[in-house]
């Protein structure tokens, strides 16, 4: 690393790393889940898992934007000397620090199936899309304030995650043509204009 420089990963791509897994695994959970009669039975496990679904979402798309805000008011300019984290590389560190707690989550939910069938994998693919639209609140707000928002990758937990964490004090902030992720943390689709 360059003399003075910080490692700096995209705020709405640690976000969004986790959309994707759990979204998918709990379609899946909940899929295999309906299959599964259960104590309450296929309609109250969807009716309860539909509801977890909303809730989820809900909440984890809601979930400390006071706390991004505050960061993002704060941002400051990145340096020269500061090294731009490719978007498969946080994303690679967020799904490997992570591996373990959505593989546990994904057979929780399995297993709840034979109690409330699909309710858990509802609530887990909840939590996934609860992320896609976080990502995508960054995003407009980086829009709107044509800057991209950068952590520290150091700040960030030992999982890769937590880009509000309690050991996040600061954002770095660059024009938006800056890394090879869009605003909100999605691949580019184009070359950016520079």
């Amino acid at each position: 690393m360059a003399r003075g420089g910080q490692g700096l990963a995209r705020v709405a791509v640690v976000v969004r790393a986790g959309a994707a897994p759990l979204w998918w695994l709990g379609a899946l959970a909940a899929g295999i889940g309906v299959l599964v009669p259960g104590l309450t039975g296929r309609r109250i496990g969807v009716l309860a898992g539909a509801a977890l679904f909303v809730v989820a979402t809900a909440v984890v798309a809601s979930a400390r934007r006071g706390r991004y805000t505050a960061l993002a008011g704060s941002a400051t300019r990145a340096g020269k000397h500061d090294v731009l984290q490719d978007r498969a590389v946080t994303v690679r560190n967020w799904r490997r620090g992570h591996r373990w707690w959505l593989l546990l989550a994904f057979l929780a939910a399995l297993g709840s199936a034979f109690a409330v069938p699909a309710a858990a994998g509802l609530l887990m693919a909840g939590c996934g899309a609860g992320l896609w639209l976080k990502s995508a609140w960054i995003g407009r707000r980086e829009q709107d304030g044509d800057a991209l928002l950068w952590v520290r990758v150091d700040w960030l937990a030992r999982t890769g995650g937590r880009p509000a964490g309690r050991a996040v004090r600061t954002y770095r902030s660059t024009g938006v043509a800056a890394g090879d992720a869009a605003p909100g943390g999605a691949r580019r689709r184009t070359a950016a204009p520079v």
